[in-house]
């Protein structure tokens, strides 16, 4: 069964984890599949980028999102984050006449 979970890179006590495809039986620094994205949880805020497709593209193929990666996709992903919206300008007024 494919996972979709994060996998630890970073050195000691500084934490930094890319979301990774992998088979459900591989170790947490084991072989995987595809990257599809990562999260830095010592930044504040804490910076997370995920690949919305490839993590469609996963599940409609079976992969299931560990309880970390739900949490993670539900919380950042859900959410339009950096999404910048266009200015509303108002109608042109006609000149006096």
């Amino acid at each position: 069964m494919l996972s979709i979970r994060m996998r630890r890179t970073g050195s000691k006590k500084r934490p930094y984890y890319r979301v990774v495809v992998t088979e459900g039986r591989t170790p947490r620094e084991g072989s995987f599949l595809e990257v599809i994205g990562f999260y830095n949880p010592r930044m504040k805020p804490a910076v997370v980028e995920i690949d919305k497709a490839r993590v469609e593209h996963w599940i409609s193929k079976g992969a299931r999102p560990s309880d970390s990666v739900r949490t993670l996709l539900a919380r950042h992903l859900t959410k339009d984050r950096g999404v910048v919206a266009e200015p509303v300008t108002a109608a042109p007024v006609a000149p006096p006449a």
